[in-house]
């Protein structure tokens, strides 16, 4: 077997951030640490923070007053802010500055008087977030079909933005439909899709044709590593979503000469070199690295951890 190993792949700069905002709260503060839902959709990095005292909430009424609370990756509502505030948590904000860029889109065209049209699944926890900013004037899309649905009083006075780990190719479809029914709608400068989302993804859309099988390192509820299994099942070639090699099949790999393998945005190298493992011992893999695009992204701590990381 010959293993198209492709790269980038794994954690992106607002994953990275976040998880060294929980590790450096951890040796700070100490456990426990109370994160409002999971500080990154992956359930091995979860599982490790788990075991280290922290505790992951869906609810703020859960963590003590007082106690230190880190907002994840994901972002929150004003809403969810301001019961922080009220319950005295010490507050780490870890969302990723590429979803702030989008919070910011969607004040902005509030401000404005816009409709504004989100292009996200309905549920994540991103949108939730984004949606919160401006509940009264945000319409949530999933599908061109969606687009063909709605209905607006000014259709002229519309904008639209996006989650940041939507498939390219579907979210520039449902712009297009936007566009020809509301030709005179805004959109932000620079695409809301994250530069890591597009890069693991133009990786997948140039190496999958190569291979008879992708396998694709994430949790299931992780919006950009699914992306990537459908993106290579688009071209023809079956793809499987897995947290580690404990979930593969043999039989997806029967008479597979050549397979490749990547990671989401939240899913550790560390799962990654467990799969390389496992085709190596398993099948005799040999592993050739694939280099689609350089990434040299990094984000800031917050600056509640900024002056604790100098120290």
């Amino acid at each position: 077997m010959r293993v198209l190993l492709a790269s980038p792949r794994g954690f992106c700069a607002g994953v990275n951030m976040a998880i060294d905002s929980l590790e450096l709260a951890l040796k700070a503060f100490g456990a426990p640490i109370y994160v409002y839902h999971e500080i990154v959709h992956n359930r091995h990095v979860v599982e490790h923070f788990r075991s280290k005292g922290v505790v992951f909430l869906d609810s703020l009424e859960d963590a003590p007053v007082g106690s230190t609370l880190l907002f994840s990756a994901h972002g929150v509502s004003p809403e969810v802010r301001a019961k922080a505030k009220a319950r005295q948590l010490t507050a780490i904000d870890a969302t990723c500055p590429l979803v702030t860029k989008v919070h910011l889109e969607a004040i902005k065209y509030a401000k404005e008087g816009r409709t504004i049209v989100l292009i996200g699944h309905q549920g994540h926890d991103e949108v939730i977030g984004t949606m919160g900013e401006a509940p009264e004037a945000i319409l949530l899309v999933e599908s061109p079909e969606d687009v063909d649905a709605l209905q607006v009083a000014s259709p002229e006075h519309m904008a639209y933005l996006t989650q940041t780990t939507l498939s390219v190719d579907d979210t520039s479809r449902i712009i297009a439909r936007l566009r020809e029914r509301f030709p005179l709608i805004a959109g932000p400068a620079k695409s809301d899709i994250c530069y890591a989302t597009q890069n693991r993804q133009e990786a997948v859309a140039k190496l999958s044709t190569e291979a008879d099988v992708t396998l694709v390192l994430g949790s299931q509820n992780s919006s950009n590593s699914q992306r990537l299994a459908e993106l290579s099942k688009e071209r023809g070639v079956a793809a499987y979503l897995v947290d580690g090699p404990q979930d593969v099949r043999p039989e997806w790999l029967e008479g597979a000469e050549t397979v490749l393998v990547t990671a989401g945005a939240s899913a550790p190298e560390t799962v990654v070199d467990a799969m390389l493992d496992y085709l190596k011992e398993t099948f005799g893999a040999t592993v050739e690295p694939r280099l689609v695009r350089e990434e040299s992204v990094s984000f800031p701590l917050p600056k509640e951890l900024r002056q604790l990381a100098s120290s």
